[in-house]
C-alpha cells in the first residue's frame, strides 16, 4: 500500500505542470481588447471579479475536499477549468467572460489548500512528512516549468491560429490533469477541517495582526507593496503593445520575467549580503520597482521596456516572499497558517479593490498611470517603519 501512495508524488508533479500549461498567459490583454473587444476597465473588473470569487467559494469548495476527498476536489479543479476555457471562448461577450471567471474562481477554490494537504497526508502515510518542505518546492518548480513551457508557444499560436486558440487549448492539459487525478491514491484521513479553514483564518490571522506590532508593520509593507507590484502582470503587454513588440514575442518575455523572479527567489541571502543589511534590501527591492515604474510611463524603447518588466516582475512579485520570510519568526507554529494566510487575503482584497480605478487610468493614459504607481511605490517605500531589529533570521 505504501508504494501506491508514494505514487501520488510523481502524479502530483505530473499534475501540476498540466495545469501550469497557461497557453494564453503571454497573450491575454490582446485577447481581451483584440477579440474580446472590451476596455482595459472591463479587464480589470473582470480580475476582482475573480478575487472576489474565490474568496466566496472557499468555504464551500473546502466542505467539497472535506466530503468527497481531495483527489476528486482536485479532479473537479482540473474538469471545471476546462469548462472556464471553454466558454471564454464560446463568444466574444463581457457577461459570458464573467460566467468564465467564475469557473476558473471554482477551479481556483476547489485546489486551493487541497494539494499540499493531499500530499502531505500522502507523505504521512509512506512515514517522509520530514521531507514536505523539499516535495512542495519541487511542486512549485514542476507548476512554474509548464508556465515557462507554455508562455512563449501560446504566443506563438496566437500568431499562427488566432487569439482565441491559446485560451481553447488550456482544455487540453485541463483533461489530462483530470485523467491523472482519477489514478490518484486517496490518503485516508479521520479529521475533516478544510471546511473551516477560512473561518479559523479571519479570526486567528486578524487576532495575531492586531497583537503584534512589529507583525503588523512587516504585513503591511508586503500587502501594499505585493499589491502595486502585482499589477505589473497586467500592465507588461499593454506596456510591449505601446512598444510596437509583436505579440509572437509576448511569450519569451513573460517567461523571462519568471526566470527573473526564480533567480532572486533563490538568492536573497547574497543581495543581503552584497547591499549591506536586510533593511536595505526591503527598501531597495521596492524602490527598484517604482523607479521602474516611473522610466516604463515614460519611455516606449523596447530594450528598456523589456528591462523594466524584468527588474520590476523580478523584484516586485518576489518581495512578497521575502516578508514572508521575516513574518514567521513573530508567528507561533499552531498560528502560522492562519496567520500568512489572513495576510494573503488582505492582499486579494486590495488588489480586488484597486483592479477597477487601475484600469480606468489605464484607458485614459497608460504612461501617466505607470508614473502614479511608481511615485505611489516610492513614496510608500520612503516611509515605511521596518527597521533592521525586525528583520530577524
Amino acid at each position: 500500500m505504501g508504494s501506491n501512495y508514494k505514487s501520488n508524488l510523481w502524479k502530483i508533479y505530473l499534475f501540476k505542470f498540466l495545469a501550469g500549461l497557461h497557453f494564453f498567459s503571454a497573450v491575454l490583454i490582446p485577447f481581451f481588447t483584440d477579440w474580446g473587444k472590451i476596455s482595459f476597465t472591463q479587464i480589470m473588473i473582470l480580475q476582482s471579479w475573480f478575487m472576489m470569487c474565490v474568496f466566496i467559494l472557499e468555504v464551500p469548495t473546502g466542505a467539497i475536499a472535506d466530503y468527497i476527498g481531495r483527489k476528486y476536489s482536485l479532479i473537479l479543479a482540473a474538469v471545471t477549468g476546462a469548462a472556464a476555457s471553454i466558454v471564454y471562448v464560446s463568444s466574444p461577450n463581457f457577461y459570458i467572460f464573467m460566467i468564465a471567471e467564475f469557473l476558473f474562481a471554482i477551479s481556483a477554490a476547489l485546489i486551493s489548500g487541497a494539494d499540499e494537504a493531499f500530499v502531505y497526508d500522502t507523505l504521512k502515510k509512506i512515514k517522509q512528512e520530514n521531507l514536505s518542505k523539499k516535495i512542495f518546492g519541487r511542486i512549485e518548480s514542476f507548476n512554474l516549468a509548464g508556465i515557462l513551457i507554455a508562455a512563449p508557444i501560446g504566443s506563438i499560436i496566437a500568431v499562427q491560429f488566432g487569439l482565441s486558440v491559446p485560451m481553447l487549448l488550456f482544455a487540453v492539459p485541463s483533461v489530462l490533469a483530470a485523467i491523472i487525478g482519477l489514478t490518484l491514491n486517496e490518503p485516508q484521513t479521520t479529521k475533516k477541517i478544510e471546511s473551516k479553514r477560512y473561518i479559523l483564518i479571519l479570526k486567528s490571522g486578524i487576532n495575531s495582526l492586531r497583537n503584534n506590532k512589529t507583525l503588523r508593520i512587516l504585513a503591511v509593507d508586503a500587502v501594499v507593496i505585493s499589491a502595486l507590484a502585482y499589477l505589473l502582470i497586467w500592465l507588461y503587454q499593454p506596456m510591449l503593445i505601446k512598444a510596437g513588440m509583436g505579440i509572437g514575442y509576448f511569450g519569451i518575455i513573460h517567461a523571462s520575467f519568471v526566470i527573473s523572479e526564480i533567480l532572486i527567489l533563490n538568492n536573497f541571502e547574497k543581495l543581503e549580503r552584497l547591499l549591506g543589511s536586510k533593511k536595505r534590501l526591503t527598501f531597495f527591492s521596492a524602490m527598484i520597482v517604482g523607479i521602474m515604474y516611473i522610466i516604463g510611463g515614460l519611455t516606449t524603447f523596447i530594450p528598456v521596456v523589456i528591462l523594466i518588466i524584468i527588474i520590476a516582475g523580478g523584484f516586485g512579485l518576489t518581495r512578497g516572499t521575502l516578508l514572508s520570510s521575516y513574518m514567521n519568526k513573530y508567528i507561533s507554529s499552531e498560528e502560522r497558517a492562519t496567520t500568512l494566510s489572513s495576510i494573503s487575503m488582505l492582499r486579494r482584497f486590495l488588489i480586488a479593490a484597486i483592479n477597477p480605478l487601475i484600469g480606468f487610468m489605464v484607458d485614459w493614459s497608460l504612461g501617466t498611470t505607470l508614473i502614479i504607481i511608481g511615485v505611489i511605490t516610492i513614496i510608500f517605500s520612503l516611509f515605511s517603519r521596518i527597521k533592521e531589529e525586525h528583520l530577524i533570521d
